[in-house]
C-alpha cells in the first residue's frame, strides 16, 4: 500500500504574514497583518501542511543576522500558536548575489524565484507538490511555484505583484491571506 504523501500551503512570510517593511531586521517591529491566524488556522483544518519559504537578504546585505531572522519567525510561530493556528516549517534563503556579508553573497537555488526551498520542503515533508498551493506578494514567489507546478495564488498586500521583477501569471489573485485561504478548497485526510 502506497503511502499517503501530504499537500501544503507554501507562503511567502514580509507582505502575506506580516506587514512588508523592507528588510524587516527587528521583531519589534513584527506587525502580523489582520486575519492571518485565522486563515492559517483554516489551512490547519483543511489538512494542507502550512510552510513558510521567506527570501531574506537582509543577511547578506548586513542589515540582519540569522539569529534575528529566527527571532522573527519564532514570534510569528508564537503569535500564531496564541491563537490556535500553526506553521510546520520554515525555511529562509539568507543569500543575495550581491550582498556586503562574503558567506551570504552568492547565488544559489533556495533564493526565490528558485525552488530549493520548495524543493528540501517537499522531501523532508513527504509533500506532493500536485495539489500543493503558493501564496505570495511578488513575482518571484509566484515564478518559484510556477516552476514545481504549484497552483499560485498571489496577494495584493505586500508588493502586490507589482515588484516587476518576473514576467509571471498567477493562477488566481486574492486580496489577503484570508481570501486566499478561503480559496483552497478541504483535502480529505
Amino acid at each position: 500500500m502506497e503511502k499517503k504523501r501530504w499537500k501544503a500551503v507554501f507562503l511567502d512570510r514580509d507582505g502575506v504574514i506580516n506587514e512588508e517593511v523592507d528588510h524587516l531586521n527587528n521583531a519589534a517591529n513584527l506587525r502580523i497583518l489582520p486575519g492571518v491566524a485565522p486563515a492559517i488556522r483554516a489551512l490547519n483544518e483543511k489538512n494542507y501542511r502550512v510552510i513558510v519559504i521567506s527570501n531574506q537578504s537582509a543577511v547578506a546585505k548586513g542589515m540582519a543576522t540569522e539569529g534575528v531572522v529566527q527571532e522573527i519567525n519564532a514570534k510569528i510561530k508564537a503569535s500564531l500558536a496564541h491563537d490556535g493556528a500553526h506553521i510546520d516549517a520554515i525555511y529562509y534563503c539568507p543569500h543575495h548575489p550581491e550582498g556586503s556579508v562574503k558567506e551570504y553573497a552568492i547565488v544559489c537555488d533556495c533564493r526565490k524565484p528558485g525552488v530549493g526551498m520548495i524543493q528540501q520542503a517537499a522531501k523532508e515533508h513527504d509533500i506532493d507538490l500536485r495539489g500543493s498551493f503558493l501564496i505570495g506578494d511578488k513575482t518571484s514567489d509566484i515564478l518559484a511555484g510556477k516552476r514545481t507546478g504549484l497552483t499560485t495564488i498571489l496577494v495584493r498586500t505586500g508588493y502586490a505583484g507589482k515588484d516587476g521583477a518576473h514576467k509571471v501569471i498567477p493562477d488566481l489573485v486574492a486580496d489577503d491571506l484570508v481570501a486566499a485561504a478561503a480559496r483552497i478548497p478541504e483535502i480529505s485526510s
